[in-house]
């Protein structure tokens, strides 16, 4: 992806920052260790935390620096009200939400040549989504976007990815006073796609951010969505959706840092997997610090099984350091699919095929009923058929 560069590079401006402990931290605890710095991440082997689950072969040529090879068609739809620009790592947005939390995206931060930033007017009442389209080609690539959305707007963005490449990238949202915002990350890659980003918003007082995971395509994808609150009174939700098929692996690690008063945070993510060696991880941390009095917080994990050789791995914690929360839970399971269920719609008169599919899509209806783009709406409905061996709606044999 070219865009014109408008600002100047910082260089070195992110050597030597950081905050938080030290680099024996990092990790999943409730105080993670984050630095600008990539050399104070030492090179993933697979027994840490954070990439335990990983399968670290095929993200090896994320661990070093590399020049950005920039096979990207980058296409956008911007309704009025919206701006777009290419900026310097000398920006005053950048960093503003994002202090990268592993080697990857410290690294992605560090050597992005430019900066996507995206302004949602204030109070702009968007009724078209924005849309940003990445096709990539095969090369190893550095992304970053900042999308900031400012005080009492609304607008839903969509960041569509499709086409084969490796990317490492970074995505920070500020949500401005008041405003809404949903982001929807669609990870529609072709099948040797590799995609390792960082999704991290900031919430200013009583602002409303939606973050909506959509993972159906590539080799390996790994997300992580962090959320902290700069204001009273702000919402977060989070929804995901996974459908891990024969050789994927994908993985959503989630970060929920509450650390003022009165704000909330609803996490639900769900995965299919179909297909003997399909692979899902899930970690959901949610830290809730003494200052934030009456928080309210909740995040479930659920996962279908269609085959016996697939694994989904899910790993909820809860850290509350304050008495004077107004609720907090969490819940995770994991199961096959259910054949009394199947049985049942069967005896209805419905082929086991349908049936199966009918389940699926039920399965995941409280995820995808959040995604209010109609287009995008039918297109993953239609995607999830297919990978069930169904006819998208529409396209029937009349």
């Amino acid at each position: 992806m070219t865009l014109t560069n408008t600002d100047t590079p910082a260089g070195d401006a992110l050597a030597g920052e950081h905050a938080h402990g030290g680099p024996g931290k990092t990790g999943s605890p409730a105080e993670r260790f984050t630095s600008r710095n990539p050399d104070d991440f030492g090179v993933p082997t697979g027994r840490e935390e954070d990439w335990r689950f990983s399968p670290l072969r095929k993200l090896r040529p994320l661990f070093q620096p590399f020049v950005s090879a920039d096979s990207f068609r980058f296409e956008t739809e911007l309704p009025a009200g919206v701006t777009l620009r290419a900026v310097g790592r000398d920006h005053e947005l950048f960093g503003a939400a994002l202090t990268p939390a592993d080697r990857v995206s410290a690294l992605a931060a560090a050597n992005v040549a430019q900066v996507v930033l995206v302004t949602i007017a204030a109070e702009a009442q968007l009724s078209e989504p924005v849309v940003l389209r990445s096709i990539g080609k095969p090369g190893l690539n550095y992304g970053h976007f900042v999308i900031d959305a400012r005080a009492y707007s609304s607008a839903t963005v969509v960041m569509d990815h499709l086409g084969e490449a490796t990317v490492a990238a970074n995505v920070e949202v500020l949500v401005g006073d008041g405003a809404n915002l949903t982001l929807i990350s669609v990870q529609d890659w072709d099948a040797e796609a590799v995609h390792v980003a960082a999704h991290a918003a900031r919430l200013s007082r009583d602002a409303h951010y939606t973050h909506i995971a959509v993972n159906l395509g590539g080799a390996v994808v790994r997300l992580n969505p962090t959320v902290t609150y700069a204001g009273p009174g702000a919402a977060a939700e989070l929804y995901g959706l996974s459908f891990a098929g024969e050789g994927q692996h994908q993985e959503s690690r989630l970060y929920v840092d509450h650390s003022v008063p009165q704000c909330s945070s609803h996490v639900v993510y769900k995965s299919v997997l179909d297909g003997d060696t399909a692979r899902t991880v899930w970690i959901g941390d949610v830290r809730i610090r003494p200052a934030a009095v009456a928080t309210t917080t909740y995040e479930l994990n659920r996962n279908l099984l269609l085959t016996d050789g697939a694994r989904a791995d899910s790993v909820p914690n809860l850290e509350i350091e304050t008495g004077e929360i107004a609720g907090a839970g969490h819940a995770s399971a994991t199961g096959r699919f259910d054949d009394l269920q199947l049985f049942y719609l069967q005896s209805r008169g419905i082929p086991e095929d349908e049936a199966r599919r009918l389940v699926v899509r039920g399965f995941f209806a409280d995820v995808i009923d959040h995604i209010k783009v109609p287009e995008l709406h039918d297109r993953l409905m239609a995607s999830i058929d297919t990978r069930l061996g169904g006819t998208p709606a529409g396209l029937e044999e009349s």
